[in-house]
């Protein structure tokens, strides 16, 4: 993993620092309120690090799917607000992202002050990543910093275009994301293990695969077990099941077998006749679900083998959640293997962002976790092996 250079590495001084951050935090449908902060305060080391080191801070976001228009519910102000608590300062909001009436309030800024740019999605030049647009973008700015690794997947134009225009390097988080997860893949103390979840084995066929060269134990809950006991020929009710997964599931055992891998499925499993808060939960072993139910966790005797394998674990890796965490019935697999790696002393832990990350915070084990990642499809395209374009385009050190 090349190593890359960090706001710490150049002079910030009067200098006009452009930030991709990750502001694309939830929202309530009906007030319009951040429901979750956790993205805003992620990148609070690198602003203040700014602004202590009398840089001029122009923080660049996107917020929601405006798909290339302004949509009043999008707008960056209440982030700004929010933003402005947690600093004790007031960080300005400019009207657009780019154009002469933003350039004036870059022009009026002094050293220290914060100022949030309009969502950049608001541009559809943005995520075509349009070479005029990242150049209007580099144009407000004379450094520019990364430190939004949850959108460094994406090659758009904050992402990797400006980098074309502007000595480009990564902020805090980006470097704790990329050190963090770079060593767990390159050089991890072992024993190392991966637990995997979420729906589909076809949306983590590559992932699997890539892991499988890595660790010594893969551990697999969630919907996508239920791939896996079908292609061990279990029935498996009327449980979700990903199809085409399951001929990738096969060759992911045979791969494991043959390369002296640990593959652990869940050996029971609670089941439901439906998906919902009020519906009969029952435990069963995970060869006696019968037709008309539906596997929506894993048990409590497959939390016991899970939690047997991850307890002798130097590295442990954790991306999708268990079973369908959301309902109560159902959300105990999830916080069992939270608890877990939450009391695992002396190892490094790592969760995949999206709905793990999600679940941790919500359960309240996120602060006893090495590392929480903030990017969903940005940590599983590393856990893949892909170059990430927003990585790729900061200077090596």
């Amino acid at each position: 993993m090349v190593e890359k250079q960090t706001i710490a590495d150049i002079d910030t001084r009067g200098k006009r620092a452009l930030v991709r951050v990750d502001f694309n935090v939830p929202l309530d449908k009906r007030t319009g309120a951040i429901t979750d902060d956790t993205r805003i305060r992620a990148a609070l080391p690198t602003i203040r690090y700014l602004i202590e080191h009398g840089a001029r801070v122009i923080l660049a976001s996107h917020l929601g799917r405006p798909d290339g228009k302004a949509v009043e519910s999008l707008r960056m102000k209440p982030v700004a607000a929010r933003l402005s608590e947690l600093l004790g300062r007031t960080v300005a909001t400019a009207t657009d992202c780019i154009g002469p009436e933003v350039e004036r309030a870059v022009a009026a800024m002094k050293d220290g002050e914060v100022l949030l740019l309009e969502n950049l999605r608001f541009h559809a030049a943005e995520e075509a990543n349009d070479p005029a647009f990242a150049r209007a973008l580099a144009a407000l700015a004379d450094i520019y910093v990364n430190d939004a690794f949850g959108t460094a997947h994406r090659a758009h134009a904050s992402t990797a275009g400006v980098a074309s225009y502007l000595p480009a390097v990564a902020g805090f988080l980006m470097q704790k994301e990329i050190e963090v997860m770079g060593k767990a893949l390159a050089a991890p103390e072992r024993p190392f293990a991966a637990v995997i979840g979420g729906a589909k084995v076809s949306d983590k066929a590559a992932v699997l695969d890539n892991l499988l060269n890595r660790v010594d134990a893969l551990l697999i809950g969630g919907g996508m077990a239920n791939t896996f006991l079908k292609a061990r020929g279990l029935e498996v009710g009327e449980s979700l099941v990903d199809e085409a997964g399951v001929p990738l599931a096969r060759a992911a055992m045979d791969k494991a077998a043959g390369k002296g891998v640990t593959l652990l499925l869940p050996v029971d499993v609670v089941v439901a006749r439906e998906a919902s808060a009020q519906a009969e939960a029952r435990t069963v072993a995970a060869d006696r679900v019968e037709k008309g139910w539906r596997i929506l966790d894993i048990g409590p005797a497959t939390v016991r083998e899970f939690a047997g394998e991850l307890r002798r674990c130097k590295t442990v890796v954790w991306n999708g959640p268990m079973g369908m965490f959301e309902l109560a019935p159902f959300a105990e697999g999830t916080r069992a293997i939270a608890q877990v790696l939450a009391e695992l002393r002396g190892a490094v832990t790592i969760v995949g962002g999206g709905e793990t990350a999600a679940a941790v915070e919500e359960m309240g084990f996120a602060d006893k976790i090495t590392h929480v990642s903030t990017g969903g499809g940005a940590s599983l395209e590393f856990l893949e092996g892909k170059t990430l374009p927003g990585v790729a385009a900061l200077r090596d050190k």
